[in-house]
């Protein structure tokens, strides 16, 4: 049975086709098979802001819908493991708060924690993930990078101040307000999240103005994934399935022709193990020199898989999911949009 608290979410934001779309596709934790009327939990609007997200990323991955539609066509489902976004820690952001703290501010309050820290030297990023507290195995993690503007050139640096210098800040006082209720309560009431559930998806987006393609060129000589950010802002840059055999998987998408990772990232502990599409191509507008606009084919989203073995954990003493991920593996993961950008 659906929970209805987040049925009736998502039927005001997206629809009932996306939703029941959503709810046969998506693995639906434990902890959600029981509610109140009228109490929504922290847990229930992080996995309605989850879901939503999914969707969006659906919308921009013609690659991840095709796996997608084959899975449920074929019985089966996703497990919806962790989604990733990229931020920029820099000074100079507009009106939204520098790096990952335009979005620890919604995650924190839903009741994500800190779940590990990943230094990205070689892409000048750090990567942080955040799992939730009531249900780490089930609700989707999120993988939040910072691109640190001050490794890279001077030119580079005004380049990415001309691009995010921009940023509106999608959330309204009203929001704050609410995220500041259910961290204090740990639930809203049923309207108060039909009225926050908009803001905080909508926070995964661009939010800067169409960026200038000269700016755009600045960038991608140096960081591809900056460039990346300039088109797309804090969209889900990926979002990933977690399934019992990533080798047999990833086989098998290559015999059907579909854009694969050559090889398999393998993590130093042995247990995680990811590859993924090479992103989708995607058309965006860039602003010219002399105040017109020009499009050209830059790369978009990407859909990933991931296994993750389980380990014995000693103090508990039971079998759990590593839920850590890699340094190095997010570093051969994000190639997937480095080797599209042109």
């Amino acid at each position: 049975m659906r929970n209805p608290n987040i049925e009736s979410l998502l039927t005001k934001l997206l629809g009932q086709a996306k939703t029941d779309a959503l709810f046969a596709t998506l693995n639906m934790p434990a902890i959600l098979d029981e509610w109140e009327t009228d109490v929504v939990t922290r847990a229930e609007v992080a996995q309605a802001m989850n879901m939503a997200l999914f969707e969006g990323l659906l919308e921009r991955s013609a690659n991840g819908r095709a796996y997608t539609a084959d899975a449920v066509e074929n019985g089966g489902s996703v497990y919806f493991d962790h989604g990733a976004l990229r931020t920029v820690r820099w000074p100079h952001t507009g009106a939204l708060p520098p790096g990952e703290a335009a979005f620890t501010r919604i995650l924190r309050p839903l009741g994500f924690r800190l779940n590990g820290r990943y230094p990205l030297d070689k892409l000048g990023m750090t990567g942080r993930a955040y799992a939730h507290e009531d249900a780490p195995d089930e609700i989707a993690q999120f993988f939040v990078s910072e691109l640190h503007p001050e490794r890279f050139s001077k030119e580079f640096q005004q380049a990415v101040t001309n691009v995010v210098g921009s940023s509106r800040d999608p959330l309204s006082p009203a929001a704050v307000a609410l995220l500041w209720e259910i961290e204090r309560e740990g639930w809203l009431s049923l309207d108060a999240a039909h009225a926050l559930l908009p803001e905080i998806v909508g926070a995964f987006a661009r939010q800067h103005d169409l960026p200038n393609e000269l700016d755009y060129e600045t960038l991608l000589l140096e960081s591809a994934e900056m460039a990346w950010i300039a088109t797309e802002g804090n969209a889900f840059n990926h979002a990933t399935d977690r399934v019992t055999d990533v080798f047999k998987l990833s086989d098998d998408e290559k015999a059907k022709g579909r854009p694969m990772k050559p090889e398999v990232e393998r993590s130093r502990s042995g247990r995680v193990f990811q590859t993924a599409y090479r992103a989708d191509i995607v058309e965006r507008e860039f602003r010219t020199r002399d105040g017109g606009t020009v499009k050209r084919n830059v790369p978009g989203s990407f859909y990933e898989f991931i296994t993750r073995r389980r380990t014995f954990d000693q103090a508990a003493r039971r079998w759990v999911t590593d839920l850590r991920f890699d340094a190095g593996n997010a570093q051969g993961i994000f190639k997937m949009t480095a080797n599209a950008a042109k």
